[in-house]
Protein backbone atom coordinates (compact mmCIF):
# COMPACT_ATOMS: atom_id res chain seq x y z
CA UNK A 1 0.00 0.00 0.00
CA UNK A 2 3.14 2.34 -0.17
CA UNK A 3 2.14 3.73 -3.54
CA UNK A 4 -1.45 4.08 -2.60
CA UNK A 5 -3.30 7.61 -2.67
CA UNK A 6 -6.70 8.45 -0.91
CA UNK A 7 -8.70 11.71 -1.74
CA UNK A 8 -10.50 13.79 0.30
CA UNK A 9 -12.80 16.68 -0.10
CA UNK A 10 -14.50 19.14 2.12
CA UNK A 11 -17.87 20.89 0.10
CA UNK A 12 -18.81 23.77 1.97
CA UNK A 13 -21.23 26.88 0.65
CA UNK A 14 -18.65 28.99 0.13
CA UNK A 15 -15.45 26.94 -0.45
CA UNK A 16 -14.27 23.45 -1.53
CA UNK A 17 -11.20 22.37 -0.69
CA UNK A 18 -9.61 18.78 -1.91
CA UNK A 19 -6.33 16.74 -0.56
CA UNK A 20 -4.59 14.02 -1.96
CA UNK A 21 -2.80 12.13 0.65
CA UNK A 22 -0.23 9.12 0.50
CA UNK A 23 -1.30 6.36 3.47
CA UNK A 24 2.35 7.68 5.32
CA UNK A 25 0.89 11.30 4.93
CA UNK A 26 2.41 13.17 2.16
CA UNK A 27 0.42 15.60 1.06
CA UNK A 28 1.09 14.86 -3.17
CA UNK A 29 -1.80 18.05 -3.82
CA UNK A 30 -4.56 20.15 -2.83
CA UNK A 31 -7.19 22.30 -4.46
CA UNK A 32 -9.80 24.75 -3.85
CA UNK A 33 -12.72 25.94 -5.54
CA UNK A 34 -16.16 27.66 -4.98
CA UNK A 35 -19.08 26.80 -3.14
CA UNK A 36 -19.83 23.54 -3.60
CA UNK A 37 -22.58 22.12 -1.72
CA UNK A 38 -25.52 20.82 -4.29
CA UNK A 39 -28.63 21.98 -1.49
CA UNK A 40 -27.10 26.03 -1.56
CA UNK A 41 -26.40 25.93 -5.15
CA UNK A 42 -27.58 22.87 -6.85
CA UNK A 43 -26.08 20.29 -8.30
CA UNK A 44 -24.61 21.17 -11.42
CA UNK A 45 -22.89 23.93 -9.78
CA UNK A 46 -21.98 22.01 -6.99
CA UNK A 47 -20.24 19.43 -9.45
CA UNK A 48 -18.33 21.80 -11.31
CA UNK A 49 -16.76 23.10 -8.14
CA UNK A 50 -15.63 19.75 -7.20
CA UNK A 51 -14.12 19.56 -10.25
CA UNK A 52 -12.49 21.95 -10.29
CA UNK A 53 -10.66 21.22 -6.77
CA UNK A 54 -10.44 17.63 -7.70
CA UNK A 55 -8.55 18.15 -11.09
CA UNK A 56 -5.81 20.26 -9.25
CA UNK A 57 -5.46 17.52 -6.18
CA UNK A 58 -5.04 14.92 -8.26
CA UNK A 59 -2.85 17.01 -11.26
CA UNK A 60 0.51 15.07 -11.86
CA UNK A 61 -0.78 11.51 -10.29
CA UNK A 62 -1.17 8.68 -12.19
CA UNK A 63 -5.06 8.13 -11.02
CA UNK A 64 -4.33 4.35 -10.87
CA UNK A 65 -2.84 5.19 -7.67
CA UNK A 66 -5.84 6.40 -6.08
CA UNK A 67 -7.72 4.00 -4.35
CA UNK A 68 -10.64 5.22 -2.39
CA UNK A 69 -12.11 8.70 -2.13
CA UNK A 70 -14.35 10.63 0.34
CA UNK A 71 -16.53 13.36 0.50
CA UNK A 72 -17.89 15.53 2.98
CA UNK A 73 -20.85 18.06 2.87
CA UNK A 74 -23.69 19.29 4.36
CA UNK A 75 -26.89 17.18 3.38
CA UNK A 76 -25.16 14.37 2.00
CA UNK A 77 -28.43 12.55 2.56
CA UNK A 78 -30.51 14.54 0.33
CA UNK A 79 -27.75 13.95 -2.16
CA UNK A 80 -26.97 9.95 -1.70
CA UNK A 81 -31.12 9.82 -2.43
CA UNK A 82 -31.21 12.35 -5.92
CA UNK A 83 -29.81 10.46 -8.57
CA UNK A 84 -29.29 13.19 -10.55
CA UNK A 85 -27.24 14.78 -8.27
CA UNK A 86 -24.90 11.88 -7.36
CA UNK A 87 -24.73 11.64 -11.52
CA UNK A 88 -23.38 15.20 -11.39
CA UNK A 89 -20.88 14.70 -9.13
CA UNK A 90 -20.01 11.19 -10.69
CA UNK A 91 -19.30 12.74 -13.86
CA UNK A 92 -17.30 15.22 -12.07
CA UNK A 93 -15.17 12.22 -9.84
CA UNK A 94 -14.63 10.62 -13.81
CA UNK A 95 -13.75 13.84 -15.48
CA UNK A 96 -10.74 14.29 -13.22
CA UNK A 97 -9.76 11.28 -14.17
CA UNK A 98 -10.47 8.81 -11.50
CA UNK A 99 -11.92 5.10 -11.41
CA UNK A 100 -12.20 4.11 -8.08
CA UNK A 101 -14.86 4.53 -5.87
CA UNK A 102 -15.53 7.28 -3.30
CA UNK A 103 -18.00 7.52 -0.20
CA UNK A 104 -20.41 10.59 0.75
CA UNK A 105 -20.20 12.02 4.53
CA UNK A 106 -21.89 14.67 6.97
CA UNK A 107 -19.96 17.22 6.64
CA UNK A 108 -20.19 16.69 10.52
CA UNK A 109 -18.54 13.06 10.45
CA UNK A 110 -15.80 14.42 8.45
CA UNK A 111 -15.62 17.76 11.13
CA UNK A 112 -15.36 14.86 14.21
CA UNK A 113 -13.17 12.51 11.60
CA UNK A 114 -10.44 15.97 11.31
CA UNK A 115 -10.39 15.98 15.23
CA UNK A 116 -10.12 12.54 16.29
CA UNK A 117 -9.32 8.86 15.34
CA UNK A 118 -12.05 7.88 18.35
CA UNK A 119 -15.04 5.79 16.88
CA UNK A 120 -17.41 7.42 19.39
CA UNK A 121 -17.91 10.81 20.71
CA UNK A 122 -19.20 14.04 20.02
CA UNK A 123 -19.19 16.78 17.49
CA UNK A 124 -20.15 20.34 18.23
CA UNK A 125 -20.26 23.04 15.18
CA UNK A 126 -20.49 26.68 15.37
CA UNK A 127 -20.30 28.69 12.29
CA UNK A 128 -23.48 30.33 10.94
CA UNK A 129 -25.58 28.12 12.33
CA UNK A 130 -24.84 25.20 14.64
CA UNK A 131 -25.26 21.57 15.37
CA UNK A 132 -24.09 18.92 18.09
CA UNK A 133 -23.93 15.10 16.11
CA UNK A 134 -23.22 11.92 18.53
CA UNK A 135 -21.09 9.32 16.59
CA UNK A 136 -20.63 5.89 17.27
CA UNK A 137 -18.44 3.94 14.99
CA UNK A 138 -17.62 6.32 12.72
CA UNK A 139 -21.35 6.88 11.62
CA UNK A 140 -23.72 9.59 12.78
CA UNK A 141 -25.97 8.63 15.23
CA UNK A 142 -28.36 11.16 17.36
CA UNK A 143 -27.97 15.01 15.83
CA UNK A 144 -29.30 17.94 18.07
CA UNK A 145 -30.11 21.28 16.45
CA UNK A 146 -29.26 22.77 13.13
CA UNK A 147 -32.86 23.49 12.35
CA UNK A 148 -31.91 26.73 10.67
CA UNK A 149 -31.74 30.04 12.24
CA UNK A 150 -35.71 30.86 12.42
CA UNK A 151 -36.21 27.36 14.77
CA UNK A 152 -32.85 26.84 16.34
CA UNK A 153 -29.40 27.72 15.74
CA UNK A 154 -28.91 28.62 19.46
CA UNK A 155 -25.36 30.15 19.72
CA UNK A 156 -24.49 30.52 16.25
CA UNK A 157 -22.94 33.18 14.70
CA UNK A 158 -26.85 33.95 13.71
CA UNK A 159 -28.12 34.17 17.09
CA UNK A 160 -25.15 36.00 18.46
CA UNK A 161 -25.63 38.87 15.35
CA UNK A 162 -29.73 39.02 16.17
CA UNK A 163 -29.24 39.01 19.80
CA UNK A 164 -26.57 41.80 19.06
CA UNK A 165 -28.80 43.71 17.48
CA UNK A 166 -31.56 42.93 19.70
CA UNK A 167 -29.38 44.68 22.83
CA UNK A 168 -28.73 48.10 21.00
CA UNK A 169 -32.31 48.46 20.12
CA UNK A 170 -33.57 47.90 23.96
CA UNK A 171 -30.79 50.37 24.60
CA UNK A 172 -31.89 52.62 22.02
CA UNK A 173 -35.63 52.19 23.36
CA UNK A 174 -34.42 52.73 26.63
CA UNK A 175 -32.33 56.08 26.05
CA UNK A 176 -29.17 54.73 26.74
CA UNK A 177 -25.82 55.33 25.08
CA UNK A 178 -24.79 52.30 23.22
CA UNK A 179 -21.57 50.40 24.53
CA UNK A 180 -18.50 49.44 22.69
CA UNK A 181 -20.43 46.79 21.20
CA UNK A 182 -23.69 48.79 20.72
CA UNK A 183 -21.18 51.69 18.44
CA UNK A 184 -19.51 48.85 16.35
CA UNK A 185 -23.52 47.63 15.18
CA UNK A 186 -24.15 51.34 14.53
CA UNK A 187 -20.76 51.87 12.09
CA UNK A 188 -21.30 48.62 10.59
CA UNK A 189 -24.82 49.16 9.94
CA UNK A 190 -25.55 52.44 9.41
CA UNK A 191 -22.01 53.59 8.84
CA UNK A 192 -22.32 56.01 12.06
CA UNK A 193 -22.09 55.65 15.24
CA UNK A 194 -24.17 58.97 15.92
CA UNK A 195 -27.53 58.62 18.12
CA UNK A 196 -30.18 60.98 16.51
CA UNK A 197 -31.32 63.43 18.31
CA UNK A 198 -34.63 61.09 18.18
CA UNK A 199 -33.38 57.74 19.32
CA UNK A 200 -36.21 56.43 17.26
CA UNK A 201 -35.20 57.74 14.14
CA UNK A 202 -31.78 55.88 14.74
CA UNK A 203 -33.92 52.36 15.89
CA UNK A 204 -36.07 52.64 12.61
CA UNK A 205 -32.98 52.94 10.84
CA UNK A 206 -31.33 49.86 12.55
CA UNK A 207 -34.77 47.85 11.84
CA UNK A 208 -34.41 48.67 7.94
CA UNK A 209 -30.87 48.31 7.45
CA UNK A 210 -30.97 44.72 8.96
CA UNK A 211 -34.93 43.86 7.69
CA UNK A 212 -33.49 45.20 3.74
CA UNK A 213 -30.72 42.23 4.09
CA UNK A 214 -31.54 38.20 4.46
CA UNK A 215 -32.12 37.08 7.92
CA UNK A 216 -29.32 35.24 8.15
CA UNK A 217 -26.91 37.67 6.84
CA UNK A 218 -27.20 38.83 10.59
CA UNK A 219 -24.43 36.04 11.31
CA UNK A 220 -22.19 38.55 9.42
CA UNK A 221 -22.52 40.67 12.86
CA UNK A 222 -20.75 37.95 14.71
CA UNK A 223 -16.92 38.94 14.32
CA UNK A 224 -18.16 42.35 15.93
CA UNK A 225 -19.24 40.36 19.44
CA UNK A 226 -16.22 38.47 19.33
CA UNK A 227 -14.05 41.31 18.56
CA UNK A 228 -15.81 43.36 20.93
CA UNK A 229 -15.12 40.70 23.50
CA UNK A 230 -11.96 40.27 23.32
CA UNK A 231 -11.46 44.10 23.77
CA UNK A 232 -13.49 43.76 27.22
CA UNK A 233 -17.04 44.73 26.22
CA UNK A 234 -18.92 43.02 29.04
CA UNK A 235 -21.72 43.06 26.95
CA UNK A 236 -20.52 41.14 24.42
CA UNK A 237 -18.67 38.70 26.71
CA UNK A 238 -22.28 38.16 27.85
CA UNK A 239 -23.37 37.57 24.55
CA UNK A 240 -20.56 35.12 24.53
CA UNK A 241 -21.43 32.77 27.80
CA UNK A 242 -24.73 32.72 26.78
CA UNK A 243 -24.20 31.31 23.68
CA UNK A 244 -21.78 28.72 25.40
CA UNK A 245 -24.44 27.73 27.35
CA UNK A 246 -26.87 26.94 24.29
CA UNK A 247 -24.61 25.11 22.23
CA UNK A 248 -23.70 22.67 25.53
CA UNK A 249 -27.14 22.78 26.08
CA UNK A 250 -27.30 21.18 22.73
CA UNK A 251 -24.99 18.93 23.20
CA UNK A 252 -26.61 17.32 26.46
CA UNK A 253 -29.51 16.71 24.54
CA UNK A 254 -27.79 13.65 22.68
CA UNK A 255 -24.37 12.81 25.03
CA UNK A 256 -24.76 11.83 28.40
CA UNK A 257 -23.79 13.71 31.51
CA UNK A 258 -19.94 12.43 32.58
CA UNK A 259 -19.33 10.85 29.07
CA UNK A 260 -15.84 10.51 28.61
CA UNK A 261 -15.30 10.22 24.76
CA UNK A 262 -13.74 12.77 23.08
CA UNK A 263 -15.80 16.02 21.91
CA UNK A 264 -14.99 18.24 18.95
CA UNK A 265 -15.32 21.77 18.24
CA UNK A 266 -15.47 22.81 14.70
CA UNK A 267 -16.98 25.96 12.93
CA UNK A 268 -15.78 29.06 12.05
CA UNK A 269 -16.78 30.45 15.81
CA UNK A 270 -15.08 27.50 17.55
CA UNK A 271 -12.01 26.67 15.89
CA UNK A 272 -9.11 27.91 17.00
CA UNK A 273 -8.04 30.18 20.27
CA UNK A 274 -11.59 32.02 20.06
CA UNK A 275 -13.74 33.86 22.80
CA UNK A 276 -16.23 31.48 21.97
CA UNK A 277 -14.57 28.26 22.42
CA UNK A 278 -12.93 29.27 25.33
CA UNK A 279 -16.13 30.00 26.84
CA UNK A 280 -17.39 26.37 25.41
CA UNK A 281 -14.15 24.76 26.80
CA UNK A 282 -15.35 25.96 30.37
CA UNK A 283 -19.05 24.95 30.12
CA UNK A 284 -17.77 21.48 28.50
CA UNK A 285 -15.81 21.19 31.74
CA UNK A 286 -18.73 21.51 34.17
CA UNK A 287 -20.69 18.97 32.41
CA UNK A 288 -17.88 16.48 30.90
CA UNK A 289 -14.86 17.37 32.58
CA UNK A 290 -12.69 13.77 31.89
CA UNK A 291 -13.56 14.39 28.12
CA UNK A 292 -11.28 15.28 25.96
CA UNK A 293 -12.15 18.01 23.81
CA UNK A 294 -10.10 18.40 19.95
CA UNK A 295 -10.62 21.66 17.75
CA UNK A 296 -11.39 20.02 14.54
CA UNK A 297 -8.87 20.14 11.49
CA UNK A 298 -8.47 20.30 8.26
CA UNK A 299 -12.11 18.28 6.87
CA UNK A 300 -10.66 17.18 3.27
CA UNK A 301 -8.02 15.27 5.69
CA UNK A 302 -10.07 13.86 7.83
CA UNK A 303 -12.59 13.06 4.55
CA UNK A 304 -9.12 11.26 3.15
CA UNK A 305 -8.50 9.76 6.48
CA UNK A 306 -12.45 8.09 6.54
CA UNK A 307 -11.41 6.82 2.48
CA UNK A 308 -8.28 5.41 3.69
CA UNK A 309 -10.71 3.12 6.36
CA UNK A 310 -12.12 1.64 3.37
CA UNK A 311 -9.04 -0.12 1.60
CA UNK A 312 -8.15 -3.76 2.56
CA UNK A 313 -5.70 -4.60 4.39
CA UNK A 314 -5.84 -1.01 6.30
CA UNK A 315 -4.52 -0.91 9.79
CA UNK A 316 -3.81 0.83 12.88
CA UNK A 317 -6.40 3.62 12.26
CA UNK A 318 -5.21 5.62 15.15
CA UNK A 319 -1.42 5.76 13.70
CA UNK A 320 -2.93 6.60 10.50
CA UNK A 321 -5.44 9.48 11.29
CA UNK A 322 -1.52 11.08 13.35
CA UNK A 323 -0.17 10.47 10.17
CA UNK A 324 -3.19 11.59 7.17
CA UNK A 325 -4.86 14.40 9.77
CA UNK A 326 -2.48 16.09 12.47
CA UNK A 327 0.16 17.46 9.69
CA UNK A 328 -2.55 18.30 7.63
CA UNK A 329 -4.66 20.74 10.93
CA UNK A 330 -0.92 22.10 11.26
CA UNK A 331 -0.43 23.07 7.57
CA UNK A 332 -4.43 24.30 7.68
CA UNK A 333 -2.84 26.66 10.69
CA UNK A 334 -0.57 28.25 8.41
CA UNK A 335 -1.50 31.56 6.47
CA UNK A 336 -1.09 29.72 3.44
CA UNK A 337 -3.36 27.22 4.51
CA UNK A 338 -5.73 29.64 6.61
CA UNK A 339 -9.29 29.14 5.28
Amino acid sequence: MSDTVVVGLDVGGTSTRAVALTLTGERLGTGRAGGGNPTSHGAQRAAAELLTALRDAVRGIDPARVRAGAIGLAGAGRLRADPDGRAAFDRAWSDAGLRCPYAVHSDALVGYASGTAAPDGTILVAGTGAIAAQVRGLRLDRVADGHGWLLGDAGSGFWLGREAVRTLLADLDAGTAPGPLGRRLLAELLGTTDVAARPRDTVDAVVQAVTRQPPVALARLAPLVVDAAADGGPVAAGLLRRAAAHLVTSTGRIRPTGATTPLVLGGGLLTGDTPLAAAVRVEVARHWPDAPVHPAGDGAAGAAWLAARTLPGFTDPAARHALLVAPARTAAATPEGAS
